[in-house]
């Protein structure tokens, strides 16, 4: 990563989102570290199945499924953190931040949650998420190469138009915006959207319009699911989806958490955000890569490191 120990540098951890999965993930650090082993033990007993073995062996059909997905990576990104730590005892991130589902990730390294209720509580979610709306009745596309600005106007015009939800849902980089809500919405923005000069449209592949207004039922029955939860002590500040602005109040975790559920992921402002904070550099903990080419398209400036197999362990830290 650097020849300049990590210790003296203002270093972030950035924690992925659903989208990250593949099989074989976590597979290699199990067979390495006792620790993260333990990790995804304790994940087969909290959840009641072995989702080690759809981490290890798939089908990837099934590792799609957003119930399985959310406990999925979160318990790959917790596993590379005890790898990370069984490394370095004495690392101390300056700052923790999420990608949607990762925030929860960051939760759990932060000392917020537990790992046992965190992995629950994203199961649940997952599927609240999935039951929230009908198939077939939202979508979600992502826009390259236009302003968030322009997307913004076209969704309300489209909302305007066909009376139907339309918001962005992901600030992914300057040139890219993720937008969702009901199916016909969304096919109506496409036109608009390449007249308006994108590059690329693309239609996601997922189950749910997630991180808009469609998901108000899943956010409601999270936050029941919520009340029981303890919250602890915060190690290291979170910057979080909704506000892109370090969090350290544990008691304002909750209600943040439910309301990510609706909000947008406001990523280029949360890696803004740990750039202002003087982060020099950054570990994407967890599988996949995707944090950090967002981050090249925000910053050129910020260096982020993969960190997700015994390999990439090994250059972060010789």
């Amino acid at each position: 990563m650097s020849s300049v120990p990590l210790r003296v540098l203002v270093v972030s951890l950035f924690f992925p989102g659903q989208g990250s999965q593949t099989p074989g993930m976590g597979q290699a650090l199990t067979e390495t570290f006792p620790a993260a082993r333990q990790v995804f033990e304790a994940a087969d007993d909290a959840l009641g199945f072995h989702l080690s073995r759809l981490c290890f062996e798939g089908p990837e059909e099934e590792l799609r499924r957003t119930e399985i997905t959310q406990p999925a990576i979160l318990t790959t990104s917790i596993a590379t953190w005890r790898a990370i730590q069984t490394i370095r005892p004495d690392f101390r991130p300056s700052v923790v931040a999420g990608h949607s589902l990762g925030e929860w990730s960051a939760l759990v390294v932060t000392g917020a949650l537990h790992f046992h209720d965190a992995v629950q509580l994203v199961h649940t979610r997952g599927r609240l998420m999935q039951d929230a709306v009908p198939d077939g009745e939202g979508a979600m596309l992502a826009v390259i190469g236009i302003p968030a600005a322009t997307i913004e106007t076209i969704c309300r015009e489209v909302e305007t138009q066909t009376g139907a939800i339309l918001q962005p849902a992901n600030y992914n980089s300057p040139e890219q915006t993720v937008v969702s809500g009901h199916a016909r919405a969304v096919e109506n923005a496409e036109t608009a959207f390449t007249q308006a000069g994108a590059k690329k449209i693309v239609r996601l592949p997922v189950s749910a319009p997630f991180h808009c207004p469609l998901m108000q039922p899943a956010a409601d029955r999270l936050c029941e699911a919520l009340i029981p939860v303890p919250v602890g002590p915060m190690q290291y500040p979170v910057i979080t989806n909704v506000e892109a602005t370090p969090n350290h109040d544990p008691f304002r975790v909750k209600a943040l958490l439910v309301q990510q559920v609706t909000a947008p992921v406001r990523w280029v402002e949360v890696v803004q955000q740990a750039i202002s904070m003087g982060t020099s550099q950054a570990v994407e903990v967890g599988p996949g890569r995707v944090l950090a080419g967002l981050a090249r398209r925000i910053d050129r400036s910020l260096k982020v490191s993969p960190a997700h197999d015994p390999d990439s362990l090994k250059k972060l830290f010789e």
